[in-house]
């Protein structure tokens, strides 16, 4: 049955048997936790208000906490109620001294479904995800008052395809500014996000009669899934120690090349000086489009952040950043800066399709860019990012020594290479019996694609919140540490 527990907030799917509706409670609860369908720090309802709900006398629920609580399952806090313990490991039972932040259960929302999935794991070291803990919340929200307050009758109309002016402004003046790039306010397209600025692109692409679209071998599945959705063939190509080996593009016959040019993800590498005048050579000579996704650009912790290679070959480059790793994925934005053969087709294509970003966002996006608080904020997350890789490479010498961090000291994410013998399954395995999530290199290869580098784990040192970091990275050193005694399987 399902029972809404309305004074908390909190829906719960329980399947009690009506001829021991006590015992059936308690199993049903322990069930809940040991799933991670009630997570740690959740706070349970009164025995009363369950009793009600559920139909059964009050002192059963009560027997049935009690019990709980003596196990360990749920603590029982004076005047403050029942909640789902905060040090109880959900695998064995036993307590682990891990402490979560609680959840207030009068504004949680949890709907839990009775089938079977996976754990969810308490720590979180995939690539490429920024610290959400840190988005300016105060400075974006005074930003998005002053945008709504300054917004003229015609800017709450319906959007602009290309995107709202003023945002275009403050991006062509930041990008020549701070990345190098050659951008005029005319050029530059402002998208939901860099899944549709890729989609737009492939079928503009496609209907110019290109057929075929390089890839670096190691990178985003999701964005090959996007490209041949679009209608073109992704052909991936090997990168090594100087970025992608675009030499290949003649080979493989492509038409378009996507590349993460200032930091190859997820291997860590730029693409070589020399690398970018081929490439850029390749593209004048056959009329090729390379598109750049200058993802995390702005993240060098070293020296000077590479520039983008945009400003080699402007017509022959359709640039692309996005606010997911500078502020976070929930705003929703990218912009590019398009060569203009592309401007009106990617217009047309927009337009067709109905879609643009919504222009409050924008303005808010613009709003606080201008005086610099953009330029500040990105600062800010440099120098936290900085010392997390830090802390990363000194956790690692005392912890794995054996292990090898590799790639720029740049972005949110670096390599650590493993011995020949150790397997990446294998590190995925005892990483999320630590309940830990951590990827290896080859998760980021095309299906039955042979890996053409030792195996590696990818570290993305962005995900965790503070209070989780030293624990994530921990974990993770502790996971290669106990793949690389485990017995070969």
């Amino acid at each position: 049955m399902t029972d809404r527990w309305a004074n908390f907030g909190l829906d719960l799917h329980l399947e009690l048997d009506p001829a021991r509706k006590g015992r059936s409670l308690e199993d049903a609860l322990r069930s809940a936790i040991h799933d991670g369908r009630l997570a740690q720090g959740t706070r349970l309802p009164a025995s009363r208000v369950l009793a009600s709900d559920l139909g059964m006398a009050r002192n059963s629920v009560a027997d049935a906490y009690g019990q709980l609580t003596a196990e360990g399952w749920l603590e029982a806090r004076t005047g403050s109620g029942t909640w789902v313990s905060a040090r109880m490991d959900t695998q064995s039972g036993t307590g682990t001294g891990r402490v979560d932040r609680p959840r207030s259960a009068a504004t949680a929302t949890t709907v839990v479904q009775r089938a079977s999935r996976p754990r969810a794991l308490a720590l979180d070291l995939r690539g490429g995800i920024p610290d959400a803990s840190m988005f300016p919340r105060a400075g974006w929200a005074a930003a998005a008052r002053r945008a709504v307050n300054g917004a003229a009758p015609a800017d709450l109309g319906y959007p602009a395809a290309q995107g709202a002016g003023r945002l275009r402004d403050t991006l062509a003046e930041y990008l020549t500014r701070a990345r190098g790039v050659f951008a005029a306010p005319e050029h530059v397209l402002i998208t939901h996000g860099f899944g549709e600025l890729l989609s737009l692109t492939c079928r503009v692409l496609c209907a110019s009669g290109a057929r075929r679209i390089a890839v670096e071998e190691y990178g985003h599945e999701l964005h090959r899934s996007i490209m041949s959705a679009a209608g073109m063939e992704v052909i991936p190509i090997r990168v090594d120690a100087e970025g992608a080996i675009v030499a290949e593009l003649e080979s493989v016959g492509a038409d378009a090349v996507l590349l993460t040019a200032a930091h190859q993800f997820p291997i860590g590498v730029p693409l070589s000086a020399a690398r970018r005048a081929e490439v850029t050579r390749w593209a004048e000579r056959t009329g090729g489009l390379i598109i750049e996704d200058d993802y995390d650009g702005e993240f060098r912790y070293d020296r000077r952040s590479i520039g983008a290679l945009q400003a080699l070959a402007p017509q022959q480059v359709l640039y692309v950043g996005t606010a997911s790793k500078s502020l976070a994925p929930a705003v929703g934005l990218a912009w590019s800066v398009v060569p203009d053969r592309l401007i009106s087709p990617l217009l047309e294509e927009r337009r067709g399709l109905g879609a643009a970003a919504d222009t409050l966002t924008q303005l808010t996006l613009a709003e606080f860019m201008q005086n610099h608080h953009y330029d500040r904020h990105v600062r800010q997350l440099r120098a936290h990012y900085r010392l997390r890789r830090e802390e990363l490479e000194a956790t690692f010498a005392a912890l794995v020594p054996h292990a090898k961090l590799s790639g720029l000291s740049a972005g949110l994410h670096c390599l650590v290479e493993l011995p020949a013998s150790v397997a990446e399954a294998r590190v995925t395995t005892e990483a999320v019996a630590r309940g830990l999530a951590f990827e290896g290199l080859t998760d980021f290869l095309p299906a039955g694609r042979v890996p053409s580098r030792a195996p590696a784990m990818v570290v993305g040192y962005g995900a965790p919140p503070e209070h989780r970091y030293a624990q994530a990275i921990a974990a993770a050193a502790e996971a290669i540490a106990a793949a690389m005694v485990a017995p070969a399987r």
